[in-house]
């Protein structure tokens, strides 16, 4: 059968076995480890990892399944195809780009080719669900000619949308209110159609609940699932809970970050800056372990880049303050700070590993949340709404009741 139109029962039941069996391959994080606990069980591919040059690394972040050297040891190629959704075409043509004004652009471009593939019916009434700034919910109000409302829970948010759909003409209503809570059903009824654009975790996971039970239609492109109070996920379909429990899959909420950790390239300095605090985080740990005698991994909070100490020393004494560790008067930091460089080169071909679960982990998300709203009794699709270079979440769900 055509990967593409796998049914989507088959493709989640494929991908859960596939998971669940490669688990401890593609949960572990190589920069905790010094030795990886599947090195031993899969000899040789660590050393050909570590053996890549900077292009073909590259080549491999970018493209996880072209031509992988993991085929010898991992099911690239069933991935690969259990990956390859369709492309969902556009029932219209994408807004005029004027539009986006106050919009940034990668942003409109994704708003632009979300609406062109929202199907709303006449007289179906439009909420957008975390609205924020409601850019979606204005451009729907004026491709659809009809009154729109954006649901955010943010007073300011409200404010400064109210005054975009004003200077636009856009018929908008931005309402502030908490999407978790009980009221939210109040602004949802059979026939009402409820958009969102990249809402995190909870906050979508709430919207399938919620309009499972309560809308019309949905047209979803989730992210970011690891933002979710559970330590624990719980599939939402009961074919998913039913399954994963069967196959032995368990996910910590940790490991649902691996879905969307691929971005869009970032400008050069990000990526230098961004290379420089992993380099020092890494040559912290190597620096942590000597000073504790304890060989393992000591977490260490997040810092933004633009907050970061100007020198690898001063990253080391903030850090060991933050864990209460005491470091010695005398230390060769050009040293540790060598081994961190030098760590970071293997960490970084080492997580190729990881990265050839990370859509199929993805994909098994958005199925488990095609499936719960099957399971409600809605049709639904799922495909993708634009390229990855736009937005690497590029997954979208249409359902209808």
């Amino acid at each position: 059968m055509n990967a593409v139109s796998l049914p989507p029962i088959e493709r989640f039941a494929r991908l859960t076995a596939l998971l669940a069996e490669w688990q401890a391959v593609w949960r572990p994080l190589p920069f905790q480890h010094r030795h990886l606990p599947w090195e031993a069980h899969l000899p040789g591919l660590a050393e050909a990892l570590l053996a890549l040059d900077e292009e073909a690394v590259a080549r491999w972040q970018d493209a996880p399944f072209a031509a992988s050297p993991l085929a010898a040891w991992l099911p690239v190629d069933e991935l690969a195809t259990l990956v390859n959704l369709p492309a969902l075409p556009a029932d219209r043509d994408e807004p005029p780009g004027a539009w986006g004004e106050h919009i940034g652009g990668r942003k409109w471009q994704q708003i632009a080719a979300f609406v062109a593939r929202t199907r709303v019916h006449p007289g179906e009434p439009l909420v957008e669900w975390c609205a924020g700034k409601g850019h979606l919910a204005r451009t729907l109000a004026r491709v659809h000619d009809r009154a729109t409302i954006g649901l955010e829970w943010q007073a300011s948010l409200c404010q400064a949308g109210a005054g975009l759909a004003e200077r636009q003409g856009a018929a908008v209503t931005l309402a502030q209110q908490d999407v978790m809570v009980d009221e939210a059903t109040h602004w949802l009824d059979d026939e009402t159609h409820v958009a969102a654009l990249h809402a995190c975790g909870d906050l979508h996971a709430r919207l399938i609940e919620l309009a499972a039970e309560h809308a019309g239609a949905v047209t979803l492109a989730p992210c970011c699932y690891h933002r979710t109070a559970a330590q624990r996920y719980r599939p939402l379909s009961q074919h998913g809970r039913r399954l994963a429990a069967e196959q032995g899959l368990t996910l910590a909420r940790d490991d649902l970050a691996l879905a969307v950790q691929e971005t869009v390239t970032a400008p050069r300095g990000d990526r230098r800056r961004r290379e420089q605090a992993n380099a020092w985080r890494l040559g912290f740990d190597r620096l942590q372990r000597e000073v504790r005698g304890v060989d393992a991994y000591l977490p260490v909070p997040s810092l933004a880049y633009g907050r970061l100490p100007e020198t690898f020393a001063g990253f080391c004494r903030w850090a060991a303050a933050q864990k209460g560790l005491d470091l010695p008067a005398h230390l060769d930091w050009s040293a540790f700070e060598r081994a961190g460089r030098r760590r970071l080169v293997e960490v970084t071909r080492l997580e190729l590993v990881r990265h050839l679960f990370r859509r199929p982990l993805e994909v098994w998300l958005a199925l488990d949340r095609l499936l719960r709203l099957e399971e409600a009794g809605f049709s639904v699709e799922l495909g993708t709404f634009c390229a990855r270079e736009l937005t690497p979440r590029n997954l979208l769900l249409r359902a209808r009741s």
